[in-house]
């Protein structure tokens, strides 16, 4: 394993404590699975490893403006993309 991966891997974990929502708990609303940062027009995926799942948000009415998210997690200034992609 390259360096790379290694803390790739590192800051997964730690990243992922960090998650404003879970969608693999009973009771989570439907609409959450439809409203993930991945697909949200203002989210910005990184490069590298991390790239895969990361990406940075840059909406303005978001709490997580500027801050790295996993690309599963969700807040309620989502605004989906008109092409309909994700990731």
């Amino acid at each position: 394993m390259t360096t790379d991966q290694a803390h790739g891997r590192e800051c997964h974990g730690r990243w992922l404590t960090a998650l404003n929502r879970r969608t693999n708990q009973p009771g989570d609303p439907e609409k959450w699975f439809d409203e993930q940062c991945g697909g949200c027009r203002f989210w910005v995926p990184l490069t590298g490893e991390l790239g895969w799942d990361w990406g940075a948000c840059t909406n303005g009415n978001s709490a997580f403006d500027g801050r790295v998210r996993f690309e599963h997690d969700g807040c309620e200034a989502f605004a989906v993309r008109e092409d309909g992609s994700f990731g």
